[in-house]
């Protein structure tokens, strides 16, 4: 059985809010997860259909839900981004990289140290929304990616199940990617890194 009803209190940073039906009765919980594939983002006032579930503690909770008057899409298969994968890959190549003289230790040892950072801040952010506590700014998540931190951020994101389905900061951590990746080929291309490595080590 179906339900149509009107979406309210809808969190777009956590990703969820309510459905409150047409016909009276109990208003359900609704995840972004719900909506159909290809779905766009909702918002307060939406008009959907759903159908309706109990969770683990006994709510009341949307599935399969819909906008009104969409078409239903045939799902591609879903290929998940190796992220994890990615991230560690990238950091061997950076130290595979000094060790053969090709990659200046300033910036592999950034690397390393700023992966961590970005690591221990997604996770803490992670464990903060599920406790609803104070979350860590998207834009101070962004800057540590931009700095070098993005290859344990990809680490974070696919083991803690995090910031990975939201578009818009997917969008931006990939602008962070390029960047940086951009400014470390020129500094390394320009003999920069290097002279900053040489002047550290005092040689």
């Amino acid at each position: 059985m179906r339900f149509v009803g009107r979406i309210s209190d809808w969190n777009e940073v956590k990703g969820y809010g309510f459905v409150t039906p047409h016909d009276g009765g109990d208003r359900a919980f609704v995840h972004i997860k719900a909506f159909q594939f290809g779905s766009r983002r909702p918002v307060d006032g939406d008009l959907i259909s759903y159908a309706a579930a109990k969770d683990a503690r006994g709510r009341t909770t949307a599935t399969d839900a819909r906008h009104a008057g969409q078409k239903i899409q045939q799902r591609k298969p879903y290929r998940p981004l190796p992220r994890l994968a990615l991230g560690v890959i990238f950091l061997v190549a950076v130290t595979l990289g000094l060790l053969f003289g090709r990659v200046p230790a300033v910036i592999t040892v950034g690397y390393m140290l700023l992966s961590c950072v970005s690591y221990i801040m997604y996770s803490l952010d992670k464990a903060a929304a599920g406790k609803d506590m104070q979350r860590t700014p998207e834009s101070t998540l962004h800057l540590a990616d931009l700095l070098g931190g993005w290859p344990g951020a990809l680490i974070a994101q696919q083991q803690f199940h995090h910031k990975t389905v939201k578009a818009s900061f997917q969008q931006a951590f990939w602008v962070t990617v390029l960047v940086n990746i951009a400014v470390v080929v020129w500094h390394v291309h320009s003999g920069l890194a290097h002279a900053i490595t040489a002047t550290l080590l005092g040689t």
